[in-house]
Formats: structure tokens, sequence, C-alpha cells
């Protein structure tokens, strides 16, 4: 497998054949002190935290295994390295790393963010926009989840099921990958823990169905009656409802598991000029208005949720409560393949080795 190193952009690997795996980033830390060449420290703010380069108290290898250490406690760490940017279009985008949380975590992130290339490396901070988060967040006995965040729609939306992410002092790795047919899979340690549909599986209720323009609720509603036919009442594409009064909750329904009951909501006849209708007495009832949703004609077309144009930068943006947290191995890639492979050999030694401490 041939590999080219990019011009302007060390350690990312570009592979010339198209069929090749593409390279955006990678970082092993295998050149020493070197490594301060290609990350920078945010300077937002004086009290940020400061990393080192470390193996830890234990390693497969003192060099090999070296990482970005978290060097104090109760601080904010802001640091980031930038590559040449490109668009994940219609292809599938792969990060991945390795998290050493030598200290035993007890509160604090362990996760990494990519950004758009226009990012401010100097002023990076919490506020700064993102496309991704991935990886685990520990605090407490409550918190022990990865995080799966996506930029979309000038908002940041998680996925909404519950990953346990590792909670022990040992190197885990962490992968997350993004298909353009909208599949998705995390991975630890190589074993898929979560998969499934971005759509189906992010919080995006609000984005897939929106309220229909046309369905406007009369500024005279509660004033009509029988013999009223008002003009500005839509005469077509919306129904009218009322409350089927002689519902009654079951003997069996449960509050706690089943939610709150509400009686069924019974369907008038449509109406075919105004609101008068010829068949329904409408004096002795008011009914009850319900905004129509309909499905956005506009949601996620051309399968733009988990898209973006111009990555340009990954970096950690965190807060830790005792430091010791070693990051390593940084892969974003285009190819599957590749990435296990690396994680293997990356990873998978670290593994063996610690197999028998």
């Amino acid at each position: 497998m041939g590999r080219v190193v990019a011009p302007g952009s060390l350690w990312a690997l570009w592979l010339v054949p198209v069929a090749l795996a593409t390279v955006y980033f990678q970082e092993e830390f295998l050149d020493g002190e070197s490594w301060r060449n290609r990350w920078i420290p945010s300077t937002n703010d004086s009290n940020f935290g400061h990393f080192r380069l470390s193996s830890g108290k234990f390693y497969g290898d003192i060099q090999k295994d070296k990482g970005l250490q978290t060097t104090e406690n109760a601080k904010f760490y802001a640091i980031s390295s930038r590559f040449k940017p490109f668009s994940n279009k219609g292809k599938t985008l792969v990060i991945q790393y390795t998290v050493k949380h030598e200290q035993k975590m007890d509160c604090g992130g362990g996760y990494v963010k990519i950004f758009p290339s226009d990012l401010d490396q100097k002023n990076l901070n919490g506020k700064s926009q993102y496309y991704i988060m991935f990886g685990p967040d520990i605090c407490g006995f409550d918190i022990k989840k990865v995080h799966v965040i996506l930029f979309y729609k000038s908002q940041y939306h998680s996925n909404k099921k519950p990953i346990r992410c590792k909670v022990d002092g040992f190197t885990h790795l962490y992968t997350l990958t993004l298909r353009p047919d909208l599949t998705y899979e995390v991975q630890i340690d190589t074993d898929i823990i979560e998969s499934g549909n971005i759509e189906e599986d992010w919080n995006l209720e609000e984005l897939r169905k929106m309220e229909k323009s046309a369905l406007k609720m009369p500024k005279n509603w509660d004033k009509l009656s029988q013999n009223d036919k008002p003009s500005d009442v839509p005469s077509q594409d919306w129904d009218k409802h009322f409350l089927d009064a002689s519902a009654n909750k079951p003997s069996d329904w449960n509050s706690e598991l089943d939610g709150e009951w509400q009686p069924s909501l019974i369907q008038k006849p449509k109406y075919k000029d105004g609101l008068k209708s010829e068949n329904v007495d409408n004096s002795d009832y008011k009914d009850v208005w319900l905004h129509q949703k309909i499905e956005n004609p506009g949601y996620l077309q051309d399968f733009e949720l988990s898209e973006y144009e111009n990555i340009g930068v990954i970096g950690l943006e965190l807060w830790q409560v005792r430091s010791g947290t070693i990051f390593d191995n940084f892969l974003i890639t285009d190819d599957e393949n590749y990435a296990a492979e690396f994680g293997m050999k990356t990873w998978g030694r670290t593994k063996f080795f610690c197999l028998f401490l």
C-alpha cells in the first residue's frame, strides 16, 4: 500500500490510488517534542491546563505509547492540531483515537472534537463551534457515557441511545464511523457497542416535522358558533376534532408506565364551505384546535446530516478534576479497514502488554 506525505500537513498521509484509503490525519507522537509544532495550545484563558508528552506509569513501549497527558488538577484544557481541509460528502468518515485514564477518572472528559478549518486555534474555548464531538465522559456515578454529538442546522444533536464508556485505568480504543448512507457505528476496543441509523437515533423530531403554515387558528376561534361563516377560515387541507366525552380511562392504565391518560379525539366531517356543516350541530361544544404537522420536505435532503464541507482541525477541549489522562493514536480517514489495521497496530500492541500486568 503506497503512501505519500501531503505537503504542508505533517503526519497526514494521503494514498494516491483511488481504491486505497485516504488518511486525512494521523498522529502517534513518535518524534519527541516536535509535537509542539503541530499542536497549538489555546491562549483564550491563562488558567487552561498544560499538556506534556508521556507514556504514563505503565506501558508496552515507553516511546511508542507516549501521548498527550493532562498535568494539572481541576483545569480546563484546550489544544488542537490542523490538517489539510476536506469534505466528507458522499464518503465514509472514521474518527479514532486511544485514551487512558491512568488516574482512574472520577470526573472529566476524554473526548475529541472535530472543527471547521477556519477555527482560531489560539482562541479555542468551550464556545468554539465544532462539527463532531466524540468520546467518553465520566463524572460520579451518574455519568459514564460516550458522547456522539453532531452539528446540524445550527444546532448540536446528541445520540439518544445510552452508550457506556470504559471506566478503568487502561488504554482503550474509541472509533466512530459515519457512512454516507446515514448508518453509523461506535466501537470500543474493536467491539461494536452501538450502531444504527443517524436519522432514527439522533434527537431530530423537531427537524423531521414542521407545522403546516396554512393551518393557522382563526383569531376569533373562541367566538365561532353554528351560524358563523368567517371568510378567513381555510376551506380545505384541515380537519376539526373534539374530545370523546364518553371515553373512560382503562382500569389497568399505569400512569408511570403509560403516561398521562387522555380521552381519544373524534374527527368531525370535513366542512365544505367555511365552518358550517349541515350534519353537525356546532352549538353545544367548542372544538379543540390542533396544529397539524407534516413531513418537512427539506429534512435530511441529500443526506447532509453528517456531511461537512471544510473539516480541518482536531482538538481536545475539556475539563478534568483529576489529571493524568493520555490521548494517543489519533486517526481520521475514509477507510474502515485502514482504521481497523491502525487500531491493532497501536492499541492492539498495548492491549497485548496489559494482559500480562
